[in-house]
């Protein structure tokens, strides 16, 4: 059992993604390594280092190396002033102010308690397969880095297998968000890379599917990034099925509600969007359909004032439109930074209790980057990019988003070394993952 000192407030955040993990570093450099801390803050997740998740599909496709650009929870942990607890959210107990999680990563997966004045969860999100028969069984998904490098495998896997000349790789990906979508450019791109190395038949052995419920793929950007988009992924030989509902998947593939079959051996579910099953376990919170807490403008859950939520388990509405703040990378960062400034100065003047000013979210555009293919970005109702620069403005938008979360997370020394050390190894490097 773990506990903070009885003298200052222990401030809690379980998930090391984007919003924890910029909470716990900021809420620690502020008030946790001062002389006379104010606080205690502890981050726990069940994995050992953060990637920025908008990089899962590039790692699932092997065009990016995973080791170069994940951020150790411990050592982050002890230069930020924060302490790091490995363990995956089994239950909270609200009565007691305790969080039970369970050590994935030792043997027997003990079990560990820490109590709390203040609760942060923000535990991310799953893809949402809506109880379709077959999906838990014969799918795959990529919504953290042990799902991406087990589907890297399987892809890797399969390809060796292919070495005879006389097999196919069929993929289906089942969602046509940015998700789906970029990872379908992401493995043509990473199969045209591997070709120059002793396969140059392997492009064209490959069978990629994308299938999208809905009228057309990208669905959160204007109709025409849909259309260019469409274009240039059956441009590349993906074939796209828009208006096509999976209703159950097997060993062999997808079945269609028009009663068609999509024939894969290697599946993907990027469809969908719910928040981790664990927090259906939390007695008296108020969630939303797909089980985000629900939380106020301050970021508080509604019936518990000491559990906040952040990024995509919380169900938070945007009050100028009315309508759910998206679950992305982008909200999440915001609610990161409103939450670690306004708590910060709470704790830092002996206040944990103090109340929060409302969080207003500010949609400042989208990126989808489809490889080196092609891309867009949005700039609130403005475009750019698109087919005359193959995709160079969007990928740079995409890589400069990343190079700031990466800044802000090791600061401006150790972030640009990083970012220089990176470059480097794509000179020495192959492209894509040989390993």
């Amino acid at each position: 059992m773990t506990d903070a000192r009885a003298d200052r407030p222990h401030v809690v955040i379980v998930g090391g993604g984007v919003a924890g993990i910029e909470v716990a570093t900021s809420l620690g450099r502020r008030v946790g390594r001062r002389v006379g801390r104010s606080a205690a803050v502890t981050l726990a997740d069940r994995s050992l280092s953060h990637v920025w998740k908008p990089m899962l599909h590039t790692f699932a496709a092997g065009t990016a190396r995973a080791d170069r650009q994940k951020v150790d929870f411990f050592a982050q942990a002890r230069r930020n002033g924060f302490r790091f607890q490995p363990g995956a959210l089994v239950a909270v107990d609200r009565a007691a102010r305790r969080v039970r999680l369970a050590v994935e990563e030792a043997e027997h997966r003990p079990e560990v308690e820490i109590a709390y004045d203040l609760l942060v969860l923000a535990v991310g999100s799953r893809a949402n397969d809506f109880g379709t028969p077959g999906v838990a069984e014969h799918c795959l998904t990529i919504d953290d880095l042990s799902e991406a490098e087990r589907f890297h495998r399987e892809v890797r896997r399969r390809l060796l297998a292919m070495l005879d000349g006389q097999r196919y790789l069929e993929i289906a990906i089942v969602g046509g968000g940015a998700t789906g979508v970029e990872l379908a450019a992401e493995l043509k791109h990473a199969i045209d890379l591997l070709s120059a190395y002793g396969a140059p038949d392997l492009p064209g052995r490959l069978r990629l599917a994308l299938i999208e419920s809905g009228a057309r793929l990208l669905p959160a950007f204007p109709e025409h990034v849909s259309r260019a988009a469409a274009a240039t992924l059956s441009g590349l030989g993906v074939e796209i099925r828009t208006g096509a509902t999976v209703t159950a998947a097997d060993a062999a593939g997808f079945a269609l509600k028009d009663g068609g079959r999509v024939p894969a051996a290697l599946k993907v579910w990027a469809a969908g969007v719910k928040a981790p099953d664990v927090l259906a376990g939390i007695d008296g919170l108020e969630r939303g359909r797909a089980g985000q807490l629900a939380v106020g403008p301050d970021l508080r859950t509604t019936r518990d004032p000491a559990i906040l939520a952040l990024g995509d388990c919380a169900g938070l509405a945007d009050p100028g439109t009315g309508r759910p703040v998206p679950a992305t990378a982008q909200a999440a960062h915001q609610q990161a930074r409103h939450l670690a400034r306004h708590l910060g100065r709470n704790l830092a003047a002996g206040r944990p209790d103090a109340p929060l000013p409302p969080f207003r979210y500010r949609e400042k555009g989208a990126v989808v980057s489809l490889a080196d293919f092609n891309g867009w970005g949005t700039l609130g109702r403005y475009t750019f990019g698109g087919g005359r620069l193959r995709g160079l403005s969007a990928r740079l938008a995409h890589d400069l988003l990343y190079r700031q979360h990466q800044l802000g997370l090791l600061g401006i020394p150790r972030g640009l070394a990083a970012w220089v050390l990176d470059d480097v190894d794509h000179l020495i490097s192959p492209p894509v993952r040989l390993d």
